[in-house]
């Protein structure tokens, strides 16, 4: 029971600490940064990007005003669900391989759900200007209907394709060209360490033994 609470405190640990660290730059990108700012960390191969989005990781999105509604209220859906489950599973000893991955998805749901539900409220707007945090005149949108901010910029690569190929030549083109943050960057480790771990540690635990309980792995 003591390594439970232990394991239990760490993954609450991980998740505080994701969104820490997850709202402590997206609000220093907010409060230092117009949209579509960008400068350089290394070379032009990790930047500064910022951007505002409408929807879930990755900029996708629903049109409209009752699309970014309904998108934060699936967000808000997805994330009590997730919590609900995570505590479940710590509760029940699950895998730690499986809620460590549950965990990471968590804290990337709720960072961006902090976005799209309250930061409409506490900021004004970044078009050509760098936003006030509880600016007087208010925000920039009611409740609900906030955009997540977006900055890790990772273009790999990048070339021109030549001109002689057809519909693309002339074209521009760069490996990996999505804008995110650290609450993306969660999501998507969670969700990778999750299929890894049902393609390649799960079955491992499935083996039919003589034991009647059911046995949870460490």
């Amino acid at each position: 029971m003591t390594n439970k609470r232990q394991y239990a405190r760490t993954l609450a640990l991980i998740v505080a600490s994701l969104l820490v660290v997850d709202q402590v730059v997206k609000i220093l990108v907010k409060t230092h940064m117009q949209l579509g700012e960008e400068f350089s960390l290394i070379g032009s191969w990790f930047r500064i990007h910022f951007i505002e989005n409408e929807g879930f990781a990755f900029g996708m999105a629903i049109g409209g005003d009752t699309g970014k509604v309904v998108l934060t209220l699936l967000r808000l859906v997805a994330s009590i669900l997730i919590g609900w489950l995570l505590v479940r599973w710590v509760k029940r000893g699950t895998r730690r391989s499986l809620t460590t991955s549950m965990a990471l998805i968590f804290a990337g749901a709720v960072g961006n759900l902090i976005d799209s539900c309250f930061y409409g409220l506490i900021f004004n707007e970044s078009y050509f200007q760098v936003a006030t945090l509880f600016p007087p005149e208010g925000g920039y949108a009611p409740m609900l209907k906030g955009r997540v901010v977006d900055m890790f910029y990772f273009p790999l690569f990048a070339f021109d394709w030549p001109a002689w190929i057809p519909l693309i030549g002339g074209g521009h083109f760069e490996f990996f060209n999505a804008i995110f943050n650290v609450a993306d960057a969660a999501i998507t480790i969670g969700i990778i360490w999750l299929l890894v771990d049902q393609i390649f540690i799960a079955p491992k635990h499935s083996t039919p033994t003589t034991n009647t309980e059911p046995s949870v792995g460490e």
